[in-house]
């Protein structure tokens, strides 16, 4: 790598090299039957530079020809695009615990066991298809520039994720387990979705309207996605963030706290730099509904005259790609209710476990409008059964400022973020009666 980056600093004003590699070992079974054992191995290095101004970008799966490399990447000067920034150079980065080798020695028998383990209960206790997927995953990575950064990660994670669907449906209850090395998904995490499964067993056709709305961490992928995109360095640089200008100001429920915190040790894949070699940091950007901070890469920290977050990540396949600001490492902090304790507060209300079409809308803006996949109807603070073919709407800078709760138990949800389930006031809701 050291030679590539020679070459390339030779040829352009700044250099940057990017390699990752990455071992995921996958065990699935559906209708609680083995289905699949897989391993996939995806390495690359990446190429970034920086010539009179402009962006060049070249990748490889084999480093076989580093010149050929280079000059691939000199060519993608001619697109024009612009980097006004500089590379970081070399800074120090926290010590994190991200690594447990016991993943490296898991044999393919252990996942299946725990596969089988989950299986049999949930197979045993309700009436519904049961999938089951057990993952591991081994990656590195490094990122050293002309600049003078050279920096190393590497980390684990091991995930059991169940789901019981309902029959007739493609839709059901479902729970994952993750950590840095493999554990059993917990007993208390099987029986949740046992009993929601049970609880949901009886289909119902509600009447629509406003009402309270339970976004389980599935379903925040609704509201997490345009709350991203309204906090990010690139929408405020394009004027499409609501949020723009309004630092400071309490634009949401004093029930809800976003922290983003790739520094949080306790969780997977906390990260000490980003893929930009930019040193990670915690950054409040919701503190009890006051708009504290937005997220930005280099490129876009340049574009507003201002620094990096530490949030370049390279989304998708990393070596493909080109580094974006991204929250990957996001937490809405719990608070102390229990999920029983959740529905009790609903006197009429929709218990959203999935979305369907999360895409829908106006993002930027902030509008939603997703179906409900499955949907639980609650009546009276306890869930009455199943509703079909419903759908939720709004607009998340209305709803987030209508938190009546927000769960105690944070869970894994959309890109890399962890969240309790959070319970909304006044939400539309429209179902087939």
């Amino acid at each position: 790598m050291e030679q590539l980056l020679a070459l390339a600093a030779k040829a352009a004003d700044q250099a940057e090299v990017f390699t990752h590699e990455q071992v995921t070992d996958t065990v699935t079974c559906q209708d609680a039957r083995l289905h699949d054992i897989k391993t996939d191995f995806l390495s690359g290095v990446s190429l970034r530079i920086i010539k009179d101004g402009k962006l060049g970008f070249a990748y490889t799966r084999n480093l076989l020809d580093r010149q050929g490399l280079v000059d691939n990447a000199l060519r993608s000067l001619e697109g024009g695009v612009e980097a006004r920034y500089a590379l970081p150079a070399a800074a120090p980065a926290a010590a994190l615990d991200t690594y447990d080798d016991s993943v490296r020695s898991l044999t393919g028998a252990q996942l299946v066991d725990e596969a089988r383990r989950v299986c049999d209960i949930l197979k045993t206790s309700t009436d519904g298809e049961i999938m089951v997927g057990v993952q591991t995953s081994r990656e590195s990575l490094r990122v050293l520039n002309s600049a003078g950064a050279d920096l190393s990660a590497r980390s684990s994670s091991a995930g059991t994720s169940g789901d019981i669907i309902y029959p007739g449906s493609g839709s059901g209850i479902g729970r994952v387990h993750y950590a840095k090395r493999l554990e059993p998904m917990p007993d208390g995490t099987i029986a949740e979705m046992v009993d929601l499964f049970g609880q949901g067993r009886r289909t119902v056709e509600p009447a629509g309207g406003r009402m309270r709305v339970l976004f389980m961490p599935d379903g925040m992928i609704t509201l997490l996605w345009r709350l991203f995109s309204g906090l990010s360095g690139r929408s405020v640089y394009e004027h499409i963030s609501p949020l723009a200008g309004r630092s400071g100001q309490r634009l949401f429920s004093e029930q809800l706290t976003v922290i983003d915190d790739p520094l949080r040790n306790s969780v997977p894949g906390a990260r000490a730099f980003d893929d930009e070699g930019v040193a990670c940091r915690r950054l409040p950007l919701v503190e009890r509904g006051v708009v504290r901070n937005f997220y930005r890469d280099l490129n876009y920290g340049a574009k507003l005259d201002m620094s990096s977050t530490g949030h370049g990540y390279r989304s998708g396949d990393p070596v493909t790609a080109r580094p974006g600001p991204a929250l990957t490492h996001c937490f809405i902090e719990p608070g102390a209710a229990t999920l029983p304790q959740l529905v009790a507060l609903m006197d009429r209300g929709i218990i959203v476990e999935g979305a369907l079409g999360p895409h829908s809308g106006n993002i930027p803006n902030g509008d939603y409008s997703v179906g409900v996949s499955p949907g639980l109807y609650v009546e009276g603070g306890r869930i009455v059964g199943r509703v079909k073919d419903a759908m939720v709407s709004g607009n998340i800078y209305e709803t987030l400022r209508e938190v009546i709760a927000v769960g105690d138990t944070p869970q894994p949800s959309f890109g890399g973020s962890w969240t309790p389930p959070v319970l909304c006031d006044g939400v539309s809701v429209t179902t087939k009666s």
